[in-house]
């Protein structure tokens, strides 16, 4: 497990403004507040009450405090027994995680919500200023602010001025 130093900040803490306002810190290094609620829009959607998923399709915005997840697709699995509460989301094609100049780039991503974990699979790119982290797989925990990378990891780092 890596601990987020100057370059994996790219990786977590979407929640700028919410941190803020928690008086947390903020950047992708950083723990989240994963209690936040996950608001979701996109093109269109299709729901499946006895599956209890719904898939959002076109244009797909994900975000959760300051934390902004974009992708094609994005199959919602709700709690069992509560249609109100998200307990995954499973993100497809050009998915995209902004916050800042913080970036993470992946061909598909994995959040568990209640365990606050983001699984990013296929050509992950994590950018933070002239920073970068390249590898296949990358597993966050945004409870922790921790990450792990693995599958032939590249990694950039800039020098400080």
């Amino acid at each position: 497990m890596i601990r987020p130093g100057p370059l994996l900040p790219v990786i977590l803490s979407l929640a700028l403004a919410a941190g803020a306002a928690l008086g947390q810190a903020t950047g992708f290094g950083n723990a989240q507040d994963v209690k936040q609620p996950v608001e979701v829009t996109a093109d269109s959607l299709t729901v499946d009450q006895k599956t209890g998923q719904a898939t959002f399709s076109g244009n797909v915005l994900i975000g959760q405090g300051a934390m902004r997840l974009s992708a094609d697709s994005v199959t919602v699995t709700y709690a069992q027994g509560d249609q109100r509460r998200i307990s995954a989301l499973h993100a497809q094609g050009n998915v995209t995680l902004a916050s800042g100049e913080d970036a993470a780039e992946a061909q598909a991503a994995d959040y568990d919500v209640e365990t606050g974990t983001i699984v990013l699979t296929g050509d992950v790119l994590l950018t933070q200023g002239g920073n970068l982290l390249a590898g296949d797989k990358v597993t966050v925990n945004l409870e922790s602010g921790t990450a792990n990378a693995s599958g032939r990891v590249r990694s950039v780092l800039q020098p400080e001025n």
